[in-house]
């Protein structure tokens, strides 16, 4: 394999160019600092970006799955997951959001869910005014289930000094209609809420770009 001439390397043309100058693959090659033999840092990135659907797709990789691949390994895993949870914490849901409805609270959480391969739970926190404080995935799971702590998503919100909260979760298989578990964790929610004087919003089950309502919310 020919090395790649050092003016055309992904880290020199961001250096000379800037980042909006690179493609895809070569932002993540930038990440990814050095490939393996017989593939460049810009190989594996065309590879992993292949296989995930894009960077949509990769955004939801689990670090344990992108280590196991050749040329990766942990450290440079970490690197790309790293990077987009950075991403993520720049998305509307740390920007002070105001969830007005449901729609804006799928809004909030779609940069956690939409693209993840197993269930995760995340819990938005926000003030008196409904403004976002906070968003973080408090739990993840298998395909197809993940536990819902109640104790602990109230701790959380009441740490982050919020007025109240809403959560959601994905269901990989994008079918979002609520088990009869769903429903069961929200009224377990909304009872938890009302107890300690928070305000609950509501849960979404959210899959793919769609996403349901559980009853028992605001």
């Amino acid at each position: 394999m020919a090395a790649i001439p050092t003016p055309q390397r992904p880290r020199e043309r961001l250096l000379a160019l800037g980042p909006e100058a690179l493609a895809d693959a070569e932002l993540l090659a930038v990440l990814l600092g050095t490939g393996k033999r017989g593939r460049s840092a810009l190989d594996l990135g065309h590879d992993l970006l292949a296989e995930y659907g894009g960077p949509a797709g990769l955004a939801g990789a689990l670090p344990a799955e992108l280590a196991r691949r050749g040329g990766i390994g942990p450290v440079k895993a970490a690197r790309v997951v790293a990077a987009f949870n950075l991403a993520r914490r720049m998305s509307p849901a740390n920007a002070r959001v105001q969830l007005r409805d449901n729609a804006s609270i799928a809004e909030a959480v779609r940069p956690w869910l939409a693209h993840a391969q197993r269930e995760r739970l995340v819990v938005v926190v926000c003030d008196a005014a409904l403004r976002v404080r906070r968003a973080f995935v408090i739990t993840e799971g298998a395909a197809d289930h993940c536990l819902v702590p109640v104790r602990e998503i109230l701790t959380a919100v009441l740490l982050h000094d919020g007025a109240g909260f809403a959560v959601a979760h994905n269901h990989p298989s994008g079918d979002v209609r609520p088990s009869e578990a769903d429903e069961h964790v929200t009224a377990s929610l909304r009872l938890a809420a009302d107890a300690v004087g928070l305000d609950f919003l509501g849960h979404l089950v959210i899959g793919g770009e769609q996403w349901a309502s559980c009853a028992g919310g605001r």
